[in-house]
């Protein structure tokens, strides 16, 4: 798939943090050019490519914001793809979760992706790019029973399930092709140091996640839309 991506425009939300820099780095080897929005006024020391030419990265971006979110994806020339990955993670004790922690998790993983396939979908209309979108679900978003104790992280991510799926329908006459991917434990380095005695070679590594990522977000992936792709490694 060398060079799938020549020249075409990619939004990557959550692009500084570790799925998403390898979501960059695999984008960047196929051609493409990446914008990467980022919530804090400096890149984050850890994120290598925020002065490559292919690289636009915008600071102070807050993608819960509906104007600020429609102002990032419209500085996106004929926008190709929008890799949505900006979110969080909490977990708690049902009984101890606040309405706020609840609230923060629907904004911070639902929200988001709303606004951000919102934009998308806005922009490959008024450029007509029968284009691609790739939301990140989780494994207890499709399989809730694996959510006890992550009520409200559970939730939000059965949300972008939902939201994926109806979004597929509703644009798949514009030729735009949603989907999502629904990864297990990403093997990351806080994922390892919060659980230092777990199974490392059953996590999902980051260039896997983000092969398959990407395919969805190629021309490559021609017919595939309104799936949400179970990433489970060997959990």
């Amino acid at each position: 798939m060398t060079g799938a991506l020549e020249g075409r425009h990619v939004v990557v939300t959550g692009g500084t943090g570790a799925l998403g820099s390898a979501v960059v780095a695999r984008l960047l080897d196929e051609g493409a050019f990446c914008h990467v929005p980022n919530t804090h006024a400096e890149p984050p020391a850890h994120f290598p490519f925020a002065k490559h030419e292919r690289v636009r990265l915008a600071n102070n971006i807050y993608l819960a914001d509906s104007a600020a979110t429609d102002a990032f994806y419209s500085q996106a020339p004929e926008l190709w793809a929008s890799i949505n990955l900006a979110g969080g993670f909490a977990r708690a004790p049902f009984e101890k979760t606040e309405s706020a922690a609840f609230a923060e998790m629907m904004e911070t993983n639902a929200r988001t992706t709303f606004l951000c396939s919102r934009a998308a979908v806005r922009m490959m209309h008024i450029s007509n790019t029968a284009g691609r979108i790739v939301n990140i679900a989780a494994r207890p978003g499709l399989d809730p029973r694996r959510g006890g104790g992550m009520v409200a992280y559970t939730a939000s991510k059965a949300a972008v399930a939902a939201m994926t799926v109806a979004l597929a329908e509703e644009v798949k006459a514009r030729g735009i092709l949603v989907n999502a991917v629904a990864p297990s434990t990403l093997d990351t380095p806080a994922n390892r140091e919060a659980m230092p005695d777990a199974d490392f070679g059953k996590w999902v590594s980051l260039d896997a996640a983000a092969e398959v990522i990407v395919h969805l977000a190629s021309p490559a992936n021609r017919a595939v839309s309104g799936a949400l792709v179970p990433l489970y490694g060997r959990a």
